[in-house]
């Protein structure tokens, strides 16, 4: 037996319009194309669909389990097309984040919650798992977006800037460099310097400053959360280096003096890594617009 989505629709027209007039209009067929449809359907099966001679015409036992299968199957179908429909005009699709910036919650989360009153039908996830593989897990399809200061050369992947940002100096307010205008790479010598953890050729500090200067701190504590990193900073357990977006609110904080890196500060760029071909996509597109905005709007508070 060889059925076909058509015949599942009539199957459920002529149940529904109860008469094959009203099912042929239903179905945009005439009633003797109609007819002969179901003549064919019950040659294949070997049974009778219909009760004959019924009025309104009836399904027969064996119609009947078609009908429960069109009922199971035709609205997965209908739902499977919109979703199909979506998917083309950018309406749909998928957002699956990875992040190689432990502060970026900071500015994303607020990205986020403009992003899905705009976009509902766009499933949006963060993969905190992928953070340390993010770029391969992008180029394997397994995410769609990554947060990255880095930029590489990957081909297929286009690292589209977002915004620039300070990496700044923060201490507790006795702390013997609250006196200084700006910090320097022997500042940090007799510190405790408290970073994220990860590996120092993805920390802002060491790339931009000490590593090139030769300077190592005093110790080095690795800490996952911002929270924690600014209770042990404000406790005089160590200094730290963090975004100038993280500290908008607690360097008017009395616990703490923040400071510049170097005379003239340091600058980086953050960079939203997509497969190049996605870049263009309408829901896509306008996640990179409120990635590039809403940042600067913290960092302006």
């Amino acid at each position: 037996m060889h059925l076909e989505f058509r015949h599942l629709r009539t199957i459920k027209a002529i149940h529904d319009a109860g008469g094959l007039a009203k099912a042929a209009d239903v179905l945009h067929i005439t009633q003797s194309a109609l007819s002969h449809q179901i003549k064919g359907l019950e040659d294949q099966t070997g049974v009778e669909l219909f009760v004959r001679r019924s009025k309104p015409l009836k399904l027969s036992a064996a119609g009947r389990k078609l009908l429960r299968l069109a009922e199971r199957i035709l609205p997965e179908i209908a739902a499977t097309e919109a979703e199909f429909d979506a998917l083309r005009s950018g309406r749909a699709g998928r957002l699956h984040i990875a992040i190689e910036c432990h502060a970026c919650f900071d500015w994303l989360f607020p990205v986020l919650e403009r992003f899905r009153h705009a976009w509902p039908d766009i499933d949006v996830d963060i993969r905190p798992g992928l953070a340390f593989n993010a770029l391969p897990a992008l180029s394997r399809e397994e995410v769609d977006l990554v947060i990255s200061s880095d930029p590489e050369k990957i081909d297929g992947v286009t690292f589209n800037p977002l915004f620039d940002y300070a990496p700044t100096f923060i201490a507790a307010a006795n702390s013997p460099l609250a006196a200084k205008p700006y910090i320097e790479a022997q500042d940090f010598a007799d510190q405790t310097l408290i970073t994220y953890p990860i590996d120092r050729g993805r920390s802002d500090i060491f790339t931009q400053l000490l590593t090139p200067a030769r300077v190592e701190p005093k110790a080095v504590r690795q800490v996952e959360l911002t929270a924690v990193i600014l209770m042990l900073v404000a406790s005089n357990r160590g200094v730290a280096v963090l975004p100038d977006w993280v500290l908008r609110e607690v360097k008017y904080q009395p616990d703490y003096i923040t400071k510049p890196v170097t005379e003239h500060g340091l600058t980086k760029r953050l960079y939203a890594a997509t497969r190049s071909e996605d870049a263009t996509q309408p829901f896509m597109a306008h996640f990179l617009r409120l990635a590039r905005t809403e940042p600067v709007k913290l960092q302006r508070a």
